[in-house]
Order: C-alpha cells, then structure tokens, then sequence
C-alpha cells in the first residue's frame, strides 16, 4: 500500500509562510488525487485544498483560497501547500489523504491518510 508522509510544519509568525510536502512511497493509480485537511483537538477534520494527479485541476476551501496554493511534482510523487499569510486561525495538525473521486471536499471521500504536521501560528 501506499504510504503518505507529511512534513514542513512549525512555528511560524503571523503574517508568515510555511509549505508543507506530502511524499508518496509510490505511484498512486488508484486514486483521483490528493488532498489537504487540517483538524484542531475537539474539531472535525476540514477540507483544506486538493488536487488532480493527471492535471492541474486544484480547488480550496473559502478560508484559505488566495492564500494557500497546492501543487504537484509527479517525478517526485509529492505534493506541496505553500502556505502564505499564516493567520493564527491556521493552526492545526495538517494530513494529506488519496481522493476517491473528484471535486470533493468531504473526509469520507479520502482514503490512505498520513499522520499529520503540525503548523503553528502564534507571535
């Protein structure tokens, strides 16, 4: 199976940047994508951006669309989130996770989730 591996969170300033990789330990061809969430303790896990592994469709959430941008490198089988004007608000544990199907943004629709990263915004 195919394993997702996170990483690229930390401490970061308000007003800062982060970018965040998933690597994946193999080709994935059973999936449509990838995906992005992030979830605080107590919360439920929220959609955050996705993208297409056989083109650049890329969608986002309302709170970070013109903020975040996600992208791929297929060579490498990793797939980025550049994070940039970090708001506190943006603090959570990040996960990537392969997309059943397209243009979704529920949980239930990924699959193969990573352990997470930690981003952290705070002065």
């Amino acid at each position: 199976q195919v394993q997702l591996v996170e990483s690229g969170g930390g401490l970061v300033l308000p007003g800062g940047s982060l970018r965040l990789s998933c690597i994946a330990s193999g080709r994935t061809f059973s999936s449509y994508g990838l995906g992005w969430f992030r979830q605080v303790p107590g919360k439920e896990r929220e959609f955050v951006a996705a993208i297409s592994w056989s083109n650049t469709d890329s969608y986002y959430s309302d709170s970070v669309k013109g903020r975040f941008t996600i992208s791929k490198d297929d060579r490498k089988n990793t797939v980025y989130l550049q994070m940039n004007s970090l708001r506190p608000t943006d603090t959570a544990r990040y996960y990537c996770a392969e997309q059943r199907r397209p243009w979704t943004t529920m949980s239930a629709d990924y699959y193969n989730w990573g352990k997470g990263t930690l981003v952290t915004v705070s002065s």
